[in-house]
């Protein structure tokens, strides 16, 4: 288990987002932080902002490679695949009062049935608890200029998490970079289920989470999850800022529709 959630601190307004620092041993932090891919993997994602990415959806053949040739990595995604790794983060929410519904996180297709048509017995129309499916993508964003632009994620996304990719010392602060909480000027943006994009300019600060090492920010995805990176301010910097964005999602056809 890689990641100890001993000191998260949630805020509940205006939705459930928090940190945990630091969220994993300096060891494991360290060989992470040193085997992060090379910028030169990377594929521009710019319809969220100045970002790059690798991934499972973006340059996939060569995060697979990638993976498989970092005995760190592959310990790592075997571990973020795992049941264990879902239920862990369900348990450190729980117990800060945020309960997602998700007890068990995955169970075999005939407990799902029976379950279901329980349900339908008693009136109810859906099944409660879709599978859920846990992924992560290396993000890079460059210090000059780089952004993510103010969205509330994707339907299907349950719990994100992100972990910060740098060692001490090696990031400014000046440069910014931190996640911002933000809640819409216009109240009419306030629901967002569906995840459309704004403007910075539409949104209200209410608190920035600063970029540091060895922490990861973990919010819950709600109608209101408004969250970005306002541009950076890193003129001439060749620095990048590296992070794993760690994403727990339902495997319900619907939500994966609606991305």
């Amino acid at each position: 288990m890689f990641f100890s959630y001993e000191h998260l601190q949630l805020r509940y307004e205006p939705f459930p987002i928090g940190l945990a620092k630091p969220i994993m041993d300096d060891s494991a932090y360290n060989e992470l932080v040193d085997n992060f891919p090379p910028p030169e993997l990377f594929v521009s994602l710019a319809k969220v902002g100045y970002k790059y990415t690798l991934s499972e959806r973006f340059n996939r053949p060569v995060y697979e490679e990638f993976i498989r040739s970092r005995p760190i990595w592959r310990e790592f995604h075997r571990w973020i695949k795992s049941d264990e790794f879902i239920q862990s983060v369900m348990s450190a929410l729980r117990e800060r009062y945020i309960d997602l519904g998700y007890d068990t996180v995955s169970r075999p297709f005939w407990k799902q049935l029976r379950k279901g048509l329980k349900e339908l017995a008693h009136g109810r129309i859906h099944f409660n608890g879709s599978p859920l499916q846990a992924r992560f993508e290396f993000s890079s964003l460059p210090a000059n200029g780089g952004s993510v632009i103010p969205h509330t994620d994707a339907p299907s996304k349950i719990v994100t998490l992100v972990i910060s990719m740098l060692h001490e010392g090696e990031w400014n602060p000046a440069f910014g970079g931190g996640t911002d909480v933000n809640r819409p000027r216009d109240e009419k943006l306030s629901f967002n289920y569906l995840n459309r994009q704004a403007e910075f300019a539409d949104m209200e600060v209410l608190e920035t989470y600063e970029f540091t090492p060895n922490q990861a920010v973990i919010f819950v995805k709600t109608f209101n999850s408004w969250h970005s990176v306002r541009p950076m301010t890193g003129a001439n910097s060749n620095i990048r800022r590296r992070t794993l964005t760690i994403n727990i999602e339902t495997t319900d056809r619907a939500a994966v529709l609606a991305r």
